[in-house]
């Protein structure tokens, strides 16, 4: 037992033992040095905003940035031409490692098809609003004669008519053919003379005809009463209007 207190306590026990803590250190810091230098501990990189950039230009952006990019979904979006990036992962000015791929969604060069709609008889606002919810837009409007003021009376697609249901690329553009509220329909023109404004209006709408300009003289003290004196265009025998056209009228 003394002989093993006595080898504790030798000068070559102690120098073995320095040793070997020495060692340890040394190993120690060579493995921490080690496992920074792989895992870049402590450096990272801001990640750039790659938004709205073109993919054929991503890899040149990107050369110098120690980052690599992964295309994972592609969308349409009409407000954004074709190939440009519109999501990214991670977000700009994340910090990240060297070489962390950067994940993207792109516009698609190509739109996916939808179904057209049906807008026959609605009004154009409502063709309109139809139109923009399946990605479509208004395209000229063509006016014909019809008493449906703005009703859709006809859709064109590239100058031919398309039923409802045909599959066409998201973004096209619709032609609308739309009412002009006169109509094709010729009626004579009333005499409205010596009626009053309710009762000339009365006479105009039994005709199909709309009340235009409504002038009373300067005297007028009570509207209501007022009497026709003169109208445009004048009642006669050849006077031929249109449905839905107005006729002026002149009350004393």
């Amino acid at each position: 037992m003394s002989q093993l207190i006595s080898f504790f306590k030798s000068k070559t026990f102690l120098i073995n033992i320095g040793i070997a803590i020495l060692i340890a250190i040394v190993i120690g810091f060579g493995i921490s040095a080690w496992l920074n230098k792989f895992t870049l501990h402590g450096e990272s990189i801001s990640v750039p905003d790659v938004r709205g950039l073109k993919l054929s230009r991503l890899d040149r952006f990107l050369a110098d940035k120690s980052l690599q990019y992964k295309i994972v979904d592609s969308i349409f979006d009409l407000e954004k031409p074709p190939g440009v990036i519109i999501e990214q992962d991670p977000a700009p000015d994340s910090k990240v490692k060297e070489n962390r791929t950067l994940y993207l969604t792109i516009n698609a060069s190509h739109p996916p098809n939808v179904n057209m709609p049906n807008l026959i008889d609605v009004s154009y606002r409502q063709a309109e609003a139809i139109l923009n919810s399946f990605g479509l837009k208004v395209g000229q409007l063509i006016y014909k004669a019809d008493l449906a003021k703005n009703a859709v009376l006809d859709q064109l697609y590239k100058s031919s008519r398309i039923a409802p249901g045909i599959d066409i690329p998201k973004g096209s553009t619709i032609d609308l053919v739309l009412g002009d509220g006169l109509g094709n329909v010729d009626v004579p023109v009333p005499d409205l003379y010596g009626l009053t404004r309710g009762e000339a209006l009365f006479v105009l709408k039994g005709s199909s005809l709309n009340i235009g300009i409504v002038h009373y003289d300067g005297g007028v003290r009570d509207s209501s009463n007022a009497k026709v004196y003169k109208q445009e265009p004048e009642a006669s025998d050849d006077g031929i209007l249109k449905q839905g056209e107005a006729v002026n009228i002149y009350l004393h």
